[in-house]
């Protein structure tokens, strides 16, 4: 058989991705992408520093990224996408969206997202306004994530970390699964398991169907959103952000929120003058019955 007859290969476009110098998770970041789609991989620069707050600013500057992005170039992606969150949060949703205009601007214009910009964009599709997070990260760094988002306006209920500083990606789903058990999810909209050293894909429709509640994360919002801006739809069975059957699922679990009706001034009136019957009602119940005076023999 002439494998010639019928053509091929398929045609493809790519999606460039500037990940971090530590970055180990390849495999998982092509789970969410359809066969049309080609994934082409850089590196940030190698620093001596630990996973920290430093690092996520060193990754992160601009002139890195517009390397990075150059390099990819050559291969003319149809977007492109920088997977990891902490150096797209770290300085503020200003230097996130810096970040996307200096990698659209070396890469002929065409979109550019990254990780934390991902995370926003998912938020809204999902509806969700308050979001618990689980991190492998330091505290300061955890609290660098919420600084993020509240700045965007997606308030944090609820956060959990592990304190690492490096090898994120030996962490096993079972740590995974134990932390997103641990979060406190009472007032929370939807869970956010952070950094894209991090593997979630296969425990995602678990921790969906256990806690009833959106669950997203780091790499599976950066290939989303790449996607989604080159035109195409990721892959994910049973994730309430790509499949509609997921989301459906859990609808009935979802917490409605119903707006209170506006003040006026007239209901503000009636209420004091509910106050005072009520107030008055309660005086004349406590207090006790005229007795007469009974007649005292002085003797």
């Amino acid at each position: 058989m002439d494998i010639t007859t019928f053509g091929g290969p398929v045609p493809q476009r790519g999606i460039g991705v500037v990940a971090p110098f530590d970055f180990a998770l390849d495999r998982e970041l092509w789970r969410w992408i359809p066969e049309e789609i080609s994934l082409h991989l850089t590196r940030t620069p190698y620093v001596p520093v630990e996973v920290s707050v430093d690092m996520a600013r060193l990754i992160s500057e601009h002139e890195t990224l517009h390397n990075a992005v150059m390099a990819l170039d050559a291969v003319r992606p149809v977007s492109f996408a920088y997977a990891c969150t902490s150096g797209s949060f770290v300085g503020g949703t200003a230097h996130e969206q810096a970040m996307c205009a200096s990698m659209s601007g070396a890469g002929r214009g065409v979109p550019a997202v990254t990780t934390s910009g991902a995370l926003l964009e998912a938020v809204t599709e999902l509806g969700a306004r308050r979001v618990s997070v689980i991190t492998p990260y330091t505290a300061s760094l955890t609290d660098s994530l919420a600084d993020f988002m509240g700045e965007a306006g997606v308030d944090v209920v609820g956060r959990q970390y592990m304190g690492l500083t490096g090898e994120i990606w030996k962490v096993g789903y079972r740590n995974v699964v134990e932390l997103a058990r641990s979060a406190d999810l009472t007032h929370a909209d939807c869970l956010f398991i952070s950094c894209t050293n991090l593997s979630t894909y296969d425990v995602i429709p678990q921790l969906e169907a256990e806690l009833r509640i959106p669950v997203i994360s780091a790499n599976q919002v950066t290939m989303w959103s790449a996607l989604r801006h080159a035109g195409a739809e990721a892959a994910g069975d049973y994730q309430s952000l790509i499949d509609p059957a997921a989301r459906a699922a859990l609808a009935p679990y979802q917490r409605r929120v119903i707006a209170p009706p506006p003040i006026t001034a007239a209901a503000v009136a009636a209420e004091a003058a509910d106050w005072e019957r009520l107030s008055a009602s309660e005086s004349a119940a406590a207090a006790p019955p005229e007795e007469p005076i009974a007649d005292i023999d002085l003797g």
